[in-house]
């Protein structure tokens, strides 16, 4: 169960994302198009489709690969969203006002570069809360007052760990070399399973009766079917896992990276804003960390929100903290049974790991009524989630 920073004050409850209009969200790009190079970034409004089927239908339509595309970021799918996305070699006539199915272009600028992930500032979001209780404005401002002035709670949430929740123990397996462990995740636990035929595929996967689950897995379930058929064939858990897509095993990875921040983001919660001697401090003018060997003299910068306690998204070039921050984090890899060389594990999957901010400053701040609904708006940082916001006034 979620713990809240704003645990004092009670929650608004309410909906959200009862249609892509009601959670909106803007790009705030690193940096203008400069008006002049061989790559033409497009401002992409959408509902109704990731980022990659955008993507996919642009390369279409344009006659572009789309390897050789470009974007800065991931966009909900249930939402209505704008994005950058770069294209290299076509005349900006060829996109200007383009319409698709879900997707409009809204403006074409020329640049010298590829759009590449993380190239954005931020997101500004606007949300409708529905059918919020009554009194529901004044208890969301007491929170939001809390947030501007201690910072978001830089969680992941629940959405990094897929449809069962279960995406980090995957790649906690993995990290541990218990290759059945992760099979068995990957199909997912029956008791956590609501779909009968998927239920009853992973109830005789983990009985090993692979024909039997091939049988009742639901056809959409594609690497989950390979998987099956690998360990038919005869093949090792480990070469059975590993045959996975990359870019999948890569999520699993960075699922279980992201558990374990969210864990230290958890136990930290009672003191988000206050340096620990041997902590890293992040900046947040550039990214950079250094080591807090006085936390006193250094309290003052947190408190202008200068720089932040930061988090381990443990890999094997990662810079442990040290001091009882150090403590903290080399206890949990003692308890996952994780060590950071575990995730040198080559193939294209090794994770070098980094540090992130514990908490992050939320802007633009603006909250109204609206019959029984509140329209919210604000701005995060790039990597951060507007969910970790609604969970502290929402509560629910």
């Amino acid at each position: 169960m979620t713990e809240f920073l704003t645990a004092r004050f009670p929650g608004t409850g309410g909906r959200i994302k009862e249609s892509p209009e009601d959670f909106q969200v803007e790009e705030i790009p690193l940096y203008p198009a400069c008006g002049e190079g061989e790559h033409l970034y497009l401002e992409v409004e959408k509902s109704g489709l990731t980022t990659f089927d955008a993507l996919q239908r642009l390369a279409h339509v344009l006659g572009v690969p789309e390897r050789e595309m470009g974007y800065a970021g991931l966009k909900d799918e249930r939402a209505l969203t704008r994005q950058f996305i770069s294209v290299p070699g076509i005349r900006p006539e060829q996109a200007q006002g383009l319409e698709l199915e879900g997707m409009r272009i809204l403006s074409v600028r020329r640049h010298r570069n590829k759009l590449r992930l993380g190239h954005l500032a931020g997101n500004r979001f606007r949300i409708r809360i529905r059918d919020v209780v009554p009194g529901a404005l004044e208890r969301a401002l007491d929170s939001l007052h809390v947030l501007e002035g201690i910072g978001v709670p830089n969680r992941f949430g629940l959405q990094r760990y897929g449809a069962l929740g279960n995406s980090h123990l995957v790649g906690r397996a993995i990290l541990r070399g218990d290759y059945k462990e992760a099979a068995r995740q990957v199909v997912g636990d029956p008791e956590t399973i609501l779909n009968e035929r998927w239920r009853l595929a992973a109830e005789a996967f983990r009985q090993e009766r692979w024909q039997a689950a091939l049988q009742e897995l639901p056809p959409r379930f594609g690497s989950e079917r390979r998987l099956i058929q690998d360990l038919l064939a005869g093949k090792t858990w480990q070469d059975a896992v590993l045959r996975l897509p990359r870019k999948l095993l890569r999520l699993y990875l960075s699922a279980c990276q992201s558990s374990l921040f969210d864990r230290v983001v958890a136990m930290r919660l009672a003191s988000l804003e206050t340096l620990w001697p041997g902590d890293l401090a992040y900046r947040h003018d550039n990214g950079a960390c250094f080591r807090v060997e006085d936390p006193v003299l250094e309290q003052e910068r947190a408190d202008r929100f200068e720089i932040s306690p930061s988090g381990p998204m443990f890999g094997y070039k990662m810079t442990m903290a040290s001091g009882p921050t150090g403590v903290l984090e080399e206890s949990l890899m003692d308890k996952e049974k994780i060590t950071l060389r575990a995730f040198r594990i080559g193939r294209g999957l090794s994770m070098e790991g980094e540090r992130r901010p514990l908490r992050v400053p939320v802007r633009e701040m603006d909250i109204r009524q609206d019959g029984n609904d509140l329209l919210l708006s604000f701005s995060l940082p790039r990597g951060s989630y507007a969910t970790c916001v609604l969970q502290e006034i929402m509560k629910s």
